[in-house]
């Protein structure tokens, strides 16, 4: 057995986080599930360790069982040990817990507006958080990069936008000089030139401060700009862990490889479909005599069903792998050689939606001198044209206006002033950010996808022939047609959404950010459907995104909206290879990148 504690060239003696063996089992409804499944690492002083993995692998529960903040609910079992700062937590009181949240470990959590209370200024939970003096609220603010600390203070947290609302967060965790700190995806959903600041942020902070980071992402691309190692994370099970250049340059277990085929950037090929990962995740359970990985491992042996692989060292570079073929992995092609190319798009000269001049201003809150109500302007003059069969990419920072264009575009909201013009009577479909969010919990994913066949029983055969014929269209299991939303899988309520968008085939399809959140390879599988979906029903798209990466994958043109105004429109590969405007400029060279040979 490898020793998994990687110094590397640290020179602390002794770690600031050592997990041995630890396992956590929660029950859900009755039935006990292994989340987490002896683990064992160590963490030191000014190391950045990156933990990936897909949606589920476990990750969010590992930073969890390290704060003691598990589940009440789910009757967590832990069992192992977590020793930080020298401190035994499994099994410590409460306590001992609350005294080491707030000296010891503090989080930086995926949603700053979830995390931070509406109805208290950001000084007022610093304090209460930290119970700093003034003077160290607004130095610590201003240490994060906010250029008016005295008003960020003073303000609620709708009022700063969501790059301003992660750095306080970041503020709040950093004030209390923690010795680790557990930043769960903390930049999946800015766009990229927010996310490079968070994480150069992050980089000093931990330099200047010594603190340890444990990185939680399902990105490679941005452990490999942030992170010293990464540990690979699948059901719950470190399968691989290592120097992040390594990993990234000589992947040793088939899940890391398959990461890194699926992960997509400028130079993807956009010509055919993304690689993907083979089927679905396992679920959480515990595999005592097998490879959790198996099932969906194209390497895998008939030992692999029975034989539960021990994590080793890695013949290809220096970290430890838990799998019983891993000189096989470099077998594995990045693409997928049996992809054919996309079939051609048939682009008509006509309009399948028109944005004439389109300007709309939202209130600000605060009033001038005179008493009047002050306004800030969202879109200012924007002009817009998408044809049948075509997609437009609509590329931006958070704020730029994205979102209220596209809700324009549905008709959601009035535009100030201009015109829109929707050529089709049936209106567009809205395919929004969190899809799991987006349906009823206690409807059925059938009743749910029938519910545009107005005046059509679901119960009769035509109705349940319809419903069908929407989910096969988008790849889903016939038997999910009972099933109710918090029964199936994210990439399966993504899908669930679709068939409900074109069951009733629309002319226009206005996706709002639709990957943000996901991992790389349901991103990449979401991307390959909505691609097929515009061929085979022939739909217009607007694709609204802050990843340029995956604009130029989907699109046919991209627009890049900047305050309001688009200052750019233009073919994916024109604008990649030679951007007119400096803030597309920017977005290019803010985009995050694996070392060379990465994914090989």
């Amino acid at each position: 057995m490898v020793k998994l504690s990687h110094r590397m060239s640290r020179s602390a003696t002794e770690p600031v986080l050592a997990v041995k063996d630890l396992s956590v089992i929660l029950s859900r409804e009755g039935r006990p599930s292994r989340v987490i499944d002896n683990i064992s690492f160590d963490m030191f002083p000014c190391e950045i360790v990156a933990l990936v993995g897909e949606s589920g692998s476990g990750k969010t529960s590992i930073g969890l069982a390290l704060q003691g903040l598990l589940p009440r609910e789910y009757l967590p079992r832990v069992a192992g040990s977590i020793r930080l700062a020298g401190t035994e937590l499994v099994g410590a009181g409460g306590r001992t817990w609350r005294s080491a949240r707030r000296h010891l470990v503090r989080a930086i959590p995926q949603d700053p507006m979830g995390a931070l209370n509406p109805t208290m200024t950001i000084r007022h939970q610093m304090r209460e958080s930290n119970g700093g003096s003034e003077r160290s609220i607004k130095d610590w603010l201003a240490r994060t990069g906010l250029a008016d600390p005295d008003r960020i203070a003073d303000a609620l947290p709708h009022r700063l936008s969501g790059g301003q609302r992660q750095r306080v967060l970041i503020a709040m965790a950093m004030m209390a000089r923690p010795k680790l700190l557990i930043a769960d995806e903390p930049t999946t959903a800015l766009d990229v030139t927010i996310q490079a600041q968070i994480l150069d942020l992050l980089r000093d902070l931990t330099r200047e401060q010594q603190t340890a980071i444990l990185f939680v992402t399902h990105d490679l691309s941005v452990a490999a700009s942030l992170a010293d190692r990464v540990l690979v994370l699948y059901a719950g099970r470190i399968v691989e862990m290592g120097r992040i250049q390594d990993v990234a340059r000589n992947a040793a277990h088939p899940y890391s490889a398959g990461l890194l085929a699926a992960r997509f950037d400028l130079d993807s090929d956009r010509r055919r479909p993304l690689p993907t990962l083979p089927g679905e995740r396992a679920p959480l359970i515990n595999v005592a005599s097998a490879c959790s990985y198996a099932p969906r491992c194209p390497i895998a042996q008939p030992d692999c069903m029975a034989i539960r692989p021990p994590l080793e060292a890695a013949s290809a570079h220096g970290g430890a792998v838990a799998c019983l073929h891993q000189e096989q992995t470099p077998l594995l092609s990045t693409q997928r050689a049996d992809a054919k190319p996309w079939p051609a798009v048939a682009v008509q000269e006509t309009a399948a939606l028109r944005l004439s001049n389109v300007r709309k201003t939202y209130p600000t809150g605060t009033r001038s001198f005179w008493g009047r109500r002050q306004s800030q302007p969202v879109l200012r003059s924007v002009n817009l044209t998408i044809k049948p069969g075509e997609c437009v990419a609509l590329v931006g920072e958070s704020g730029a206006g994205k979102s209220t264009l596209l809700r324009i575009a549905a008709g959601l909201e009035a535009p100030e002033s201009g015109t829109v013009t929707r050529f089709d009577k049936l209106g567009p479909q809205v395919v929004f950010q969190d899809p799991v969010a987006t349906l009823t919990p206690w409807l059925t994913i059938g009743e749910q996808i029938g519910e545009r066949l107005r005046g059509v029983s679901l119960d009769s055969e035509y109705g349940r022939r319809r419903v069908g014929e929407a989910i096969k269209l988008v790849g889903l299991d016939p038997v999910l047609m009972d099933a109710l939303p918090a029964e199936i899988s994210v990439g399966q309520c993504q899908r669930a959404v679709l068939a409900r968008a074109v069951i009733v085939p629309p002319s226009l399809l206005l996706c709002d950010e639709p990957i943000s959140a996901m991992d790389v390879s349901l991103a990449a599988t979401t991307l390959n459907l909505l691609s097929d979906l515009r061929r085979q029903l022939d739909m217009a798209m607007l694709f609204v995104t802050h990843d340029l990466a995956a604009a130029r994958i989907i699109a046919d043109r991209i627009a890049v909206l900047k305050d309001g105004e688009l200052v750019e429109v233009a073919d994916p590969d024109a604008i990649i290879a030679a951007p007119q405007s400096a803030y597309t400029r920017s977005l290019i060279a803010a985009m995050p990148s694996l070392p060379a040979g990465g994914g090989r």
